[in-house]
């Protein structure tokens, strides 16, 4: 079944907006340029614009008919800190920033969609289209809801969507109930007594024990939380000393922690406490941790899903729909907003030819073929959603 002829006749310039922002990439709450160049584009297709949420956030707003029920489309804005190793010539020219995660693609297809709709409104009632900053750590989804995006513009339900390296270009991809992993970020501080590395017994190696530290997280997950559920304790800063013949007084760890159920999530923060204690008698220092639970899990509701499912089915045929995945320990902030409202956060394939497509790689670049399948979907979500014969209420 096939993309919109609409859609797809603006194929060339969705791929020219999408390579323009993969060149101007801006981090978290600093997407001045890139919420300047969504807010132009929707005001030319005709669309309300409101901004401020968030900072940098835009929120564009479509009425059709005489309907009252209204949705929510979302889409991320920000890139990462990343050094980009490509050298096409839309590669980034903020050196330190990339888009390694395809929220250029995203920004485009939803700004696709919202063009499509404003030319034809073949739906009735209200559709919000969410231009969100910072979702890369920083929760700028948890910061739009309590800047009071639903109350400003309420909607019955709200939905998301991601790139996905590892499935096909031209399928997309979700199920009901928990879809991503709670995501938390950990400081690890343990502080001991430096000495000359010649004559260690005069100190206490904090080096030592942060080593003792990393290898005993790892057992957290291995032995203490059952195997029919999923956890993941990672380390990925590890700060101490700055020359060679000196034992340093303090070392810093830093990492991730991740979760599928929250009690699952409970268990691993109580975990790490005990071992940073045990740590800490075990080798004569002193171990604080900073334990900050920034993201919950997606959770999608099932009417919703069913919902997407439908109008999948309408863009690309049932046979490249797929709902049975597994789900993946990466996270994402748009579960702020799935705690606010129903809704469903759906995978579209991305491609599976090589390492370079995965996300947060340095040379990562989306996939501009998919613009037309993205777009499409929002599209047909919205006219199936907000049919004119569809029952005025949720």
């Amino acid at each position: 079944m096939p993309t919109i002829p609409r859609i797809d006749a603006l194929h060339a310039e969705m791929t020219a907006w999408r390579r323009d922002l993969h060149a101007h990439p801006e981090t978290a709450f600093e997407e001045a340029r890139t919420s300047d160049f969504v807010a132009e584009k929707l005001s030319s297709f005709g669309v309300e614009v409101h901004r401020g949420l968030a900072k940098t956030g835009v929120v564009g707003t479509l009425r059709a008919g005489s309907g009252r029920r209204a949705i929510g489309l979302r889409a991320d804005m920000d890139a990462l800190h990343v050094h980009e190793a490509n050298t096409f010539a839309h590669r980034s020219r903020n050196e330190g920033r990339m888009h390694a995660c395809g929220h250029d693609g995203h920004t485009t297809m939803l700004l696709g969609a919202a063009r499509h709709l404003a030319e034809t409104r073949a739906f009735d009632g209200t559709v919000h289209f969410i231009f969100q900053p910072a979702e890369e750590n920083e929760g700028g989804g948890r910061v739009m809801v309590e800047d009071g995006l639903f109350e400003k513009f309420p909607v019955e339900a709200v939905f998301g969507m991601h790139n996905w390296p590892g499935i096909p270009a031209g399928q997309l991809a979700v199920m009901p109930g928990i879809m991503m992993a709670s995501f938390d970020i950990f400081e690890i501080k343990i502080t001991g007594r430096g000495a000359h590395a010649g004559m260690p017994h005069h100190g206490v190696d904090a080096i030592v024990a942060g080593s003792a530290l990393v290898q005993a997280l790892q057992a957290i997950v291995s032995r203490g939380v059952s195997p029919v559920d999923a956890a993941v304790v990672s380390v990925t800063q590890f700060h101490a000393g700055d020359t060679w013949n000196v034992l340093p007084d303090e070392v810093t760890l830093r990492g991730s922690a991740r979760a599928l159920k929250p009690e699952v999530q409970a268990l691993v923060e109580g975990a790490m406490r005990r071992v940073c204690d045990g740590v800490a008698a075990a080798h004569g220092c002193q171990v604080t941790m900073r334990y900050e639970r920034r993201y919950p899990p997606i959770i999608n509701t099932p009417k919703e899903v069913a919902m997407a499912i439908a109008a999948m089915t309408q863009v690309i045929g049932a046979d490249k729909v797929l709902t049975d995945i597994q789900p993946t320990m990466g996270a994402e902030d748009f579960a702020f907003m799935l705690r606010e409202r129903p809704g469903a956060y759906v995978w579209l394939g991305n491609g599976v030819a090589g390492e370079s497509r995965m996300l947060h790689n340095p040379g990562y670049d989306f996939n501009d073929e998919i613009l037309p399948i993205g777009a499409s979907y929002w599209v047909t979500l919205v006219e199936q959603t907000l049919s004119k014969g569809a029952l005025d209420s949720p």
